[in-house]
């Protein structure tokens, strides 16, 4: 890519840093489609910046969540960090223009792996030219306004997890699911379970398996305590009543479905609760 005086003070303003070393700026945007040589690309750039902004990120997580354990932690560093999100902080600083890539990229749409790839190669840049300072504060000016969102947006199907903080913060005991009922043949089977809290056994809930039936138990548990409101996909987890800086407001940023298990509660049959 060419660097003239106007293309390199373009980029350090969109940035925010100014540069020692120019080529560091050439490297950090070049794509292998373009380069003569692979070496010549961003790629070493952009494994160096993956992991420095990974140790950004968490390093900022783990002082803003002081009572967050390790799962929620690792969970909120990992939506922040991912390549959708990285794209999106490429976007938002504006380096996808800036980009020297091959002819085969020439009038289309930058893919997001591409851009992702710009805003670690950047980072990377940054941290080898002026060391960790500048790069945390570039890091953290596209970051740190997505930690929020993240935060209120939450996992709206991760009730149990939710229902766990609830009750935890509420000192109302640990959530247990018992197995109330349960029909059909063992091939296919259909589940009916309640949520038990310390003497409180709330409304059951039936599922063609016992994770989805826990899951809508935890769900009708958290409407009863007042915590959840809606239907189908515009549920909402109700913060009132939880402090600002509760685990809750971390642990409903579990955005894979498939972690419903995360909480730590146990199931037994009907006969056992």
């Amino acid at each position: 890519m060419s660097l003239d005086d106007a293309v390199r003070t373009s980029i350090q303003d969109a940035v925010g840093y100014t540069f020692s070393d120019p080529q560091l700026i050439v490297r950090a945007l070049t794509h292998a489609s373009l380069a003569t040589q692979r070496t010549e690309s961003n790629e070493r750039l952009e494994l160096l910046g993956d992991s420095v902004l990974g140790f950004i990120v968490c390093e900022h997580l783990f002082e803003r969540y002081p009572n967050a354990d390790e799962g929620v932690l690792t969970k909120i560093k990992s939506f922040l960090v991912s390549r959708r999100k990285c794209a999106d902080y490429a976007r938002e600083a504006g380096l996808v223009e800036f980009l020297a890539l091959g002819k085969g990229f020439s009038g289309g749409a930058i893919p997001p792996s591409i851009a992702a790839a710009a805003f670690e190669a950047i980072i990377a840049a940054i941290y080898l030219d002026g060391g960790m300072a500048p790069a945390r504060n570039f890091v953290m000016r596209h970051v740190e306004p997505h930690v929020h969102s993240t935060e209120r947006m939450g996992h709206q199907m991760n009730f149990k997890s939710v229902l766990q903080q609830v009750t935890q913060s509420r000192s109302l005991g640990t959530p247990t699911y018992s197995v109330v009922d349960q029909r059909g043949p063992d091939h296919e089977k259909s589940f009916e379970i309640c949520v038990i809290v310390g003497s409180r056994r709330f409304q059951s809930s039936w599922a063609g398996n016992k994770k989805d039936a826990e899951q809508a138990a935890a769900l009708l548990a958290l409407r009863e305590l007042g915590h959840a409101t809606g239907e189908a996909s515009e549920i909402q987890i109700l913060w009132e009543g939880l402090a600002e800086d509760h685990p809750l407001r971390a642990a409903a940023t579990d955005l894979a479905t498939e972690s419903g298990d995360a909480a730590a509660s146990t199931t037994a049959s009907a006969s056992d609760a």
